[in-house]
């Protein structure tokens, strides 16, 4: 008897697909952190600046978010694993692109266009993959350690592009993904497909409304720590005297308010919307929603800080800082699969509530152990925890947002649900972002003002051009920008005392406000059920 849709044929073959979904899920990943370390080089090599790269990893991110919910309903159409194997083939096609780069245009039509296209089909399929080849029963443990390929890719991230920028060459990370692609879509074979309904046509005006209002709110908030979250930094761009960024954030709302506004009156004359708004009243579907977004916030926000402690405060190579972030990557496999084999019939509350206060204490940890004359070694008990956290929760959202839907609704959940985690990974390394830079200015600023050392001239001048912020620099980077300037001894010395407290000061204002956000989460987790999805199937 052939085996039934819904459902992988036997432990082999269960063990085939999750390779397959975990091994795409840790590849979209990947993009987000491997090349952050080599930027330097990258920019070199293609013959533009560090701005022009920022701006290829920002695209990426943009353009997976733009296209997120509607790669979502083209698995519905067209099938779930067509659409992963698609999405696959054209992120192949990106990375080779990328890999042979010569030049900043072509590396944005490989890395932020080609792949971030092929990112916008891939992960919705893979939740709506994982629904349709595990019993519901196995779900949180297949979504849990699909969830920690995609940490673990983002921990791991800075490591594998360190190696490959020290003894190589960073275009051999992405002639890796070509490999690994390949091997996706041999193993994609095996993959169980639901099956697809009648579908006429894609809503294509939803499509766009969802794409512009995602993507323009998102663009808003890449662009805030280089022009103000609300009052413009110096010659950045503003409409009646407030930062571009929230008009940007304002109209993207307003389109996705649009958007929601179609799709109501496509349900009432009863055409196929792009994503049902009656979902968005499902208690347990927004209150997975909220916890994915919060998690995403939190976890991104802290990939920000760690690594900036300790490759620029410490001043540690790529190498050293990679290594020194992979304990997260231990506890968050861990808790991902052994929570759900151990117990199965755990409250999902119960451990989501867990998980957040893991990141709520990891992050207090850090921030109270964080000093000026701490070494690397302070990162590690603060990561278990994160991990742990990180870990906890990926075993148990994905499977609380599907099994609230029919699982025909799985690709728009997915489309949906790596929308809402692309807004709090935006937001969260932003939002860490530009409250360090804020802290570690006032803190610099006035250290130099109350320095009886530095010269009157000095104070004032330094005030007037670090008004838009004080850069995030090591000791060396300042001393030698102070040596160009010709600075006497005694400025240098007081210039890098202030130096060394103020980026204690940003990072420790960064880790609070991620802190706090966690603490917020907390009181969204009412949402979420008390017990676990059971198989309604015989």
């Amino acid at each position: 008897m052939a085996p039934k849709a819904g459902t992988s044929e036997g432990p082999a073959t269960t063990r085939v697909v999750l390779l397959a979904l975990a091994a795409g899920q840790f590849l979209m990943a990947l993009d987000s952190s491997v090349m952050n370390v080599s930027i330097a080089t990258v920019a070199e090599d293609v013959g533009t600046t560090v701005t022009g790269i920022q701006g290829a990893i920002t695209a990426y991110t943009l353009v997976m978010a733009m296209f997120m919910i509607p790669g979502g309903k083209v698995g519905a159409l067209i099938g779930r694993r067509r659409a992963f194997m698609i999405g696959c083939a054209v992120y192949g096609c990106g990375s080779l692109t990328t890999a042979l780069a010569p030049n900043l245009p072509v590396l944005l039509l490989g890395w932020a266009f080609l792949e971030g296209l092929g990112a916008a089909l891939i992960l919705p399929a893979i939740v709506a993959l994982v629904a349709s080849n595990f019993a519901a029963e196995r779900r949180p443990a297949a979504y849990g350690l699909v969830a920690a390929a995609g940490a673990v890719a983002i921990a791991v991230g800075p490591l594998i592009g360190g190696v490959a920028t020290t003894y190589f060459s960073w275009r051999w990370v992405f002639a890796g993904e070509v490999v690994m692609v390949a091997g996706i879509l041999v193993l994609a074979g095996r993959i169980a497909d639901a099956p697809v309904g009648a579908r006429p046509r894609i809503d294509l005006v939803g499509a766009v409304l969802s794409a512009l209002g995602l993507g323009i709110f998102v663009y808003g908030v890449l662009r805030s720590d280089e022009w103000g979250w609300f009052k413009p930094k110096p010659d950045a761009p503003s409409w009646l005297g407030v930062s571009l960024v929230v008009w940007l954030m304002l109209a993207g709302l307003l389109l996705v308010w649009l958007f929601l506004r179609w799709e109501a009156r496509m349900v009432r004359r009863r055409a196929e919307p792009l994503v049902d708004p009656a979902m968005l009243h499902n208690k347990q579907l927004t209150g997975g929603l909220t916890m994915f977004f919060f998690q995403y916030l939190v976890q991104m926000g802290v990939f920000f800080v760690v690594p900036l402690y300790l490759s620029v405060a410490l001043g540690l190579s790529a190498l050293k800082t990679g290594a020194r972030i992979l304990p997260l990557s231990v506890t968050l496999l861990l808790a991902a699969v052994l929570i759900p084999r151990l117990f199965p019939d755990v409250s999902p509350r119960r451990v989501v509530r867990l998980g957040i206060l893991a990141l709520l204490a990891g992050a207090l940890v850090l921030m109270a152990a964080l000093d000026a004359d701490a070494g690397a070694e302070i990162v590690t008990i603060p990561l278990l925890l994160i991990g742990l956290g990180m870990g906890a929760l990926a075993s148990q959202l994905g499977s609380v947002t599907v099994s609230a839907v029919p699982e025909s609704q799985s690709a728009e959940v997915g489309g949906v649900q790596n929308a809402v985690t692309n807004l709090g990974a935006s937001i969260g390394t932003a939002l860490a972002g530009s409250i360090m830079i804020a802290a570690l200015t006032m803190s610099f600023l006035t250290s130099v003002d109350q320095n009886p050392a530095i010269p009157a001239e000095v104070k004032s001048r330094a005030s007037v051009e670090l008004q838009s912020g004080v850069p995030f620099l090591s000791d060396a980077q300042l001393e030698s920008a102070l040596a160009e300037a010709g600075t006497s001894d005694a400025v240098t010395e007081a210039a890098l005392d202030a130096n060394t407290e103020a980026r204690i000061d940003g990072l420790r204002a960064a880790l609070a406000i991620l802190a706090f956000t966690a603490l917020l989460a907390l009181f969204f987790t009412n949402r979420i059920p008390k017990t676990q999805p059971r198989s309604t199937e015989p």
